[in-house]
């Protein structure tokens, strides 16, 4: 349950994170291209790097300490995140074909699933 609780108070505070980012990057740079979530996901994508390789050269994290960094904050933060280390997991394992089908696939399979979405809800909707 403890791990449970971490994930959902770290979820909070990244989602907080990522709508003050985000809407503060756009409130400077303008709304015509999406940079505040492009460097939320960048941003979130650098994080789980350096939390992921000090997990694994240095720091002992308890399991409900690495879930509220990992799955909570930074999944909150940005899913981004754990698409790029679940990318570069497969790339070190030297399963290139695995990467590749992963990021083809998760990348043209979540925006097709997203217009998908769009058409069904635009088909039954009157």
């Amino acid at each position: 349950m403890g791990i449970v609780i971490a994930i959902a108070l770290g979820g909070a505070i990244g989602s907080l994170a990522r709508y003050v980012v985000s809407s503060q990057v756009t409130h400077l740079i303008g709304p015509g291209f999406p940079w505040g979530i492009l460097i939320v996901n960048v941003l979130g994508c650098f994080i789980m790097g350096v939390i992921a390789e000090l997990s694994a050269l240095t720091l002992n994290l308890s399991p409900e300490l690495r879930a509220f960094l990992t799955t909570g904050i930074l999944g909150g933060f940005t899913t981004f995140s754990a698409f790029a280390l679940e990318t570069v997991v497969l790339s070190e394992r030297g399963d290139m074909t695995g990467t590749l089908l992963y990021v083809a696939g998760s990348v043209s399979g979540s925006v097709a699933a997203l217009y998908f979405g769009l058409f069904v809800v635009r088909v039954l909707t009157p």
